[in-house]
C-alpha cells in the first residue's frame, strides 16, 4: 500500500485559543501514530489568525512528546524567512530530542502576504533567489562541513530527512537537481502537479540522500459515513480558502451544509481549482478517490490535508481513510 502521512496545520477555530489548536494537534499526530500513518507534517504559515503552526520547530517538540514512533517534522519551512545556520540549530534540536523521527521540509515561498518581509525585515524577493544556495549550505551545515566558520550545536552532524517541497516546476528541478525527495503541494494548488512530477523524475541526479526519485503529493481528505456529512466537515476548510482569496482570512468557522452550493459562480470556480485534487466521501469513495491519484501521479507517499472544525472528527476521518485503503490496497 503506498505510505500514508498527515499534513497539519493546528487550526485555531472561531472560539477556540492556539492553546486549543496545539492541543488538539498533538492529540491528532497521536492518532495518526496508532493509526499507521508514517509522518505528521506541520505548515509553516505567519499572519494567520486560523493557523497556530508559525512556530514550526516549537510545534514540532510538542508533537514530539506526544508521540513516540512516527516520523515529525516541517512541511514545510520557509527557508527564505530564516537564516540556514539557525534552522540547523533548531532541527539539530529536534534530532537530538527526537533521534531518527525529523523529518525537514524546505519550501521557498513566505507563508504570508507581503507585510512579512516588513516584520522579518528582509529582503523575501532576494532570499527568494539565494534558496538554492541556502538549501546547500543547510545541507553543508548538518553534514559538519569543516570549511565553514562555524559549527552548528545541536547540527553539525544531525541527520534530519530533507525534502523539497514546491507547487511549481522550480521546486522540482532544484529537487532533481540535488537528489532531494520531492513533495507537491497539490493539496492548494494542482495546477502544475503533472508537469512538475515528469520534470523531477525526467532530471533527477542520485545522492546519497536518495537514489531514485521520490515523490510525496499533497491532497485533501475528508472520509465519514456518508457523502454528505464529509462534505459538511470539509465546508469549514472551502470557507477559509474563499475567505482567504478574498483577503479576509479568519479562524475555522464551523461547517455550513450545501456551501459550495451557495457560492456565485467566479467563487465556485476558484475553489474548485483549488480543492480539484481532493478525496471527500464515504470510505469507499476516498480509496476510490486516493487511488486514482496514486495511478495518476505514481506517488510513493501522500500527505493528507484536511481541517476540519471539530478535532475529533478529524481523527475518526484519518481512521476511516486508511481502513479504505488497507481495503482497497491489502499488501
Amino acid at each position: 500500500m503506498t505510505t500514508l502521512s498527515v499534513l497539519d496545520f493546528a487550526p485555531i477555530v472561531e472560539g477556540g485559543t492556539a492553546t486549543d489548536a496545539l492541543n488538539a494537534s498533538a492529540r491528532l499526530a497521536a492518532h495518526a501514530e496508532a493509526e499507521g500513518y508514517k509522518r505528521f507534517w506541520l505548515a509553516e504559515h505567519h499572519a494567520m489568525p486560523g493557523i497556530a503552526s508559525s512556530a514550526v520547530a516549537v510545534c514540532l517538540a510538542h508533537i514530539g512528546h506526544a508521540t513516540s514512533t512516527i516520523r515529525i517534522g516541517a512541511g514545510g519551512i520557509m527557508l527564505p524567512n530564516h537564516n540556514p545556520f539557525v534552522i540547523a540549530e533548531q532541527f539539530g534540536t529536534l534530532d537530538a530530542l527526537f533521534p531518527g523521527r525529523i523529518d525537514l521540509g524546505l519550501g521557498r515561498a513566505p507563508g504570508a502576504d507581503g507585510r512579512i518581509a516588513r516584520m522579518l525585515r528582509k529582503d523575501l524577493h532576494g532570499a527568494a533567489e539565494q534558496f538554492p544556495q541556502d538549501v546547500a549550505e543547510l545541507q553543508a551545515i548538518f553534514a559538519g562541513d569543516e570549511r565553514l566558520p562555524l559549527q552548528a550545536t545541536p547540527g553539525a552532524g544531525a541527520n534530519p530527512e530533507l525534502w523539497l517541497l514546491g507547487s511549481s516546476l522550480f521546486g522540482a528541478q532544484l529537487a532533481a537537481r540535488l537528489g532531494l525527495p520531492y513533495a507537491f503541494a497539490a493539496h492548494f494548488a494542482p495546477s502544475q502537479l503533472d508537469d512538475a512530477l515528469q520534470v523531477y523524475r525526467e532530471y533527477f541526479q542520485p545522492s546519497e540522500a536518495c537514489e531514485k526519485p521520490h515523490v510525496m503529493v499533497g491532497t485533501n481528505a475528508y472520509a465519514a459515513d456518508t457523502t454528505e456529512e464529509a462534505y459538511l466537515m470539509a465546508s469549514s476548510m472551502d470557507q477559509s480558502f474563499v475567505a482567504l482569496r478574498t483577503g479576509h482570512p479568519g479562524k475555522l468557522p464551523p461547517p455550513v451544509p450545501g456551501y459550495r452550493d451557495s457560492l456565485p459562480p467566479q467563487a465556485a470556480a476558484t475553489l474548485q481549482a483549488m480543492r480539484s485534487v481532493s478525496a471527500i466521501g464515504t470510505r469507499g469513495e476516498v480509496a476510490e478517490s486516493l487511488t486514482a491519484l496514486i495511478r495518476r501521479t505514481g506517488a510513493d507517499e501522500l500527505v493528507l490535508a484536511g481541517n476540519t472544525f471539530d478535532p475529533a472528527a478529524r481523527e475518526r476521518s484519518l481512521s476511516l481513510t486508511m481502513q479504505a485503503m488497507k481495503a482497497a490496497c491489502p499488501a
